[in-house]
């Protein structure tokens, strides 16, 4: 099955309301919307489809390797920097060692994300500023920018906590007061239950709309920021909201193996993902195209197209970043399907071993033959779907929710029950569902994607992370103050006055 190379339906249509010499997907909005005038569907549609394209960036954020997944990842106990040697990407071999400060941190999420906050800042003022457009759409629209607004912001604030925040178009010298880090939770929050309340959203798209704001992408993104402030008020809405996932019935679990190929892109078991196609970006374009970085950084550096450990042959070497702790292979049970498809482990001479070298890489966005034609800047332009919300994370929440919160369930959804689910589409048996074990099973599910430094902050068990490896060229000490980054420094000199950016704790 061929790529999907089209951008779903209403980015592609949004080519019909563009001057033909202006990408589609420019960040600009028109002068009539600049000046605060009208604004018809499809300029509306335009700015949408800005903002939408925000996802697709980081992987080279602003000229940065600044994958999300990666950069959470990196302050886990899953894996080490790896690479050419500690100076190569060094600004990430500092965060890997919680040892950033404010001028090697990383700057280029900070950027991307403001500008997919403004972008939608533009999506919600067009749709108040627009004519001939039935209110269903508008209501539509908004709960759309409003998630990714959300979504944007809510990486700022789990990197950086103590954030600038706007709404509007900020006036020249365009700064905005810096709002504390539980401010920007309620911003957050404000902008999840729009998207949530009502019917504003489906809660699971059509094939045409794939990759489009739902529902349950909302109720997601609101489980992850409740979950990590810590807010036991709202735990009670979360838990109500993952039984109304999975009771819609428009999910469901598949072969953990068939997620990762294209052919599993937006399949029953994916909430939302980033639509990545093979073309456009350039190394001196990190403001353009539709591929990602992320499989060719973590791929094991001259493979020389041997078949890993497992019997695939379809793997092509990368940068070697990423490598996977050897103690991560341990966690799994025999018969566990996530293994395999969650670790590579390549034959010794099939490769160049790098700078903290394991011999295990990690699978699931790892880089594919076929799945990069693009003429040029290939490293830039895998296709890999990022998926960011899968429903096994709506199951194990409401597992986690019920034990380890003690929420009272609302449905008929236990939390063996969910446990249950995940544990038999891996093919591994049944067992009890106490809070030492859904921990675990978080870990064993979502190896790779960015979930675990989250989880071990917000559980408390961040003793874990402080360790003294010599022999992979880690030593490190957690702290709480380093639950937040540096703010970058080029971002504090540009402020002045009531306006100036104060430093998050420990950076000073």
């Amino acid at each position: 099955m061929m790529k999907k190379y089209i951008l779903p339906v209403f980015l592609a249509v949004l080519m019909g309301f563009s001057s033909c010499s202006e990408d589609f997907l420019t960040v600009q909005p028109t002068a009539s919307q600049e000046a605060g005038g009208t604004a018809t569907e499809g300029a509306i549609l335009s700015n949408l489809g800005s903002a939408y394209k925000v996802l697709l960036f980081d992987s080279y954020a602003d000229f940065n390797y600044n994958s999300v997944p990666l950069l959470s990842d990196l302050r886990s106990d899953d894996i080490f920097k790896g690479g050419g040697d500690a100076g190569d990407q060094r600004p990430l071999y500092l965060l890997s060692q919680f040892n950033v400060n404010p001028n090697e941190t990383p700057a280029g999420l900070w950027n991307i994300y403001y500008s997919g906050l403004s972008r939608c800042n533009n999506v919600l003022e067009a749709c108040d500023n627009a004519v001939g457009v039935d209110e269903a759409k508008l209501n539509q629209f908004r709960a759309e920018a409003r998630f990714l607004r959300a979504y944007y912001v809510h990486w700022l604030w789990k990197f950086w906590g103590n954030i600038p925040y706007f709404e509007q178009d900020l006036p020249a010298p365009y700064f905005a007061r810096q709002f504390t880090a539980d401010e920007v939770y309620n911003e957050i929050i404000d902008d999840v239950n729009f998207a949530i309340e009502g019917d504003k959203l489906p809660m699971q798209t059509t094939a045409a709309n794939d990759g489009r704001a739902t529902k349950a992408a909302a109720m997601m993104l609101k489980a992850r920021i409740v979950m990590y402030q810590k807010d036991q008020s709202k735990y009670a809405e979360v838990l109500a909201d993952m039984e109304a996932i999975h009771a819609s019935g428009a999910f469901e679990l598949v072969d953990f193996a068939s997620i990762w190929d294209r052919e599993g892109e937006f399949g029953p078991g994916s909430i939302f993902e980033a639509n990545h196609l093979p073309e456009g970006k350039d190394w001196g374009a990190a403001w353009t195209g539709y591929g990602t970085n992320l499989p060719a950084f973590i791929s094991p550096n001259g493979l020389n197209g041997a078949d890993n450990l497992s019997g695939e042959d379809f793997y092509k070497g990368g940068w070697g970043f990423g490598p996977v702790r050897p103690d991560l292979v341990g966690i799994y049970e025999e018969g566990d399907e996530r293994l395999a498809a969650s670790i590579n482990q390549f034959s010794e001479g099939t490769y160049t071993p790098r700078f903290q070298d394991t011999g295990y890489f990690m699978a699931k966005y790892a880089a594919r033959k076929e799945y990069n034609d693009a003429p040029y800047g290939q490293d830039l332009n895998f296709e890999n779907n990022v998926r960011i919300f899968r429903y096994a994370e709506t199951l194990l929440n409401a597992a986690e929710l019920m034990v380890i919160h003690g929420v009272a369930p609302a449905g008929s959804l236990t939390a063996q029950e969910c446990l249950d689910l995940v544990r038999t589409r891996a093919g591994v048996d049944p067992i009890a569902a106490t809070a030492e074990n859904i921990k675990l099973e978080r870990r064993r599910e979502f190896v790779g994607e960015g979930m675990r430094f989250w989880d071990l902050v917000r559980w408390g068990d961040t003793n874990l992370l402080t360790e003294s490896i010599p022999a992979y060229s880690s030593e490190r000490t957690w702290n709480d103050d380093m639950k937040y980054l540096a703010i970058p420094q080029s971002e504090i000199d540009k402020t002045e006055g009531e306006f100036k950016l104060v430093q998050n704790k420990g950076y000073n």
